[in-house]
């Protein structure tokens, strides 16, 4: 299968989201190729970036499933097809 790769940014407002996230996220540590968190105390704000190599399906659930938690919002960047 075809595999794309993608940036997948999540800025949580809540803390106690984060352990919902680290569960989805550990569902699909096979296709994450690197992980950056970033708490920003002074917004109360909880900063992870995620890089994947997933196929186009399997990234778009991993950022739905993510988005669906409440206070927690994403956003998913791929490059351009050549």
């Amino acid at each position: 299968m075809e595999t794309r790769v993608a940036l997948i940014g999540i800025m949580l407002k809540d803390k106690n989201s984060a352990e919902r996230v680290n569960v989805i996220l550990h569902e699909y540590a096979d296709f994450i190729i690197g992980r950056m968190g970033i708490p920003y105390k002074k917004a109360n704000l909880y900063i992870i970036s995620i890089v994947v190599d997933a196929p186009q399906d399997m990234i778009s659930a991993l950022s739905g499933k993510i988005g669906l938690i409440p206070g927690v919002s994403t956003k998913t960047v791929m490059p351009k097809s050549c």
